[in-house]
């Protein structure tokens, strides 16, 4: 098994001192795992997203001018709730 070293303020060290009975390098490592699985999930929907959209002959002044659309119809709906 490899071995890391990572840094923390004095605040969090101070509280782990607290918690010695908390297996660290395991709360660690579950961090790290769920990081790169979330990192994974991420690429995988950028990559049906580029495939889903690479036909589209939208522009990117067209997606600016839909994108300012829809800001302004929010915008419209949340005022006349009161917000």
């Amino acid at each position: 098994m490899a071995e890391l070293k990572f840094k923390v303020s004095g605040e969090i060290k101070e509280e782990m001192k607290k918690h010695s009975d908390i297996g660290w390098s395991k709360v660690l490592e579950k961090a790290v795992r769920y990081e790169l699985e979330e990192r994974s999930k991420r690429e995988l929907i950028l990559q049906a997203c580029n495939k889903i959209l690479e036909n589209s002959k939208l522009t990117e002044k067209d997606a600016l001018k839909l994108g300012d659309e829809v800001k302004e119809a929010v915008w419209k709906r949340h005022q006349a709730e009161g917000w």
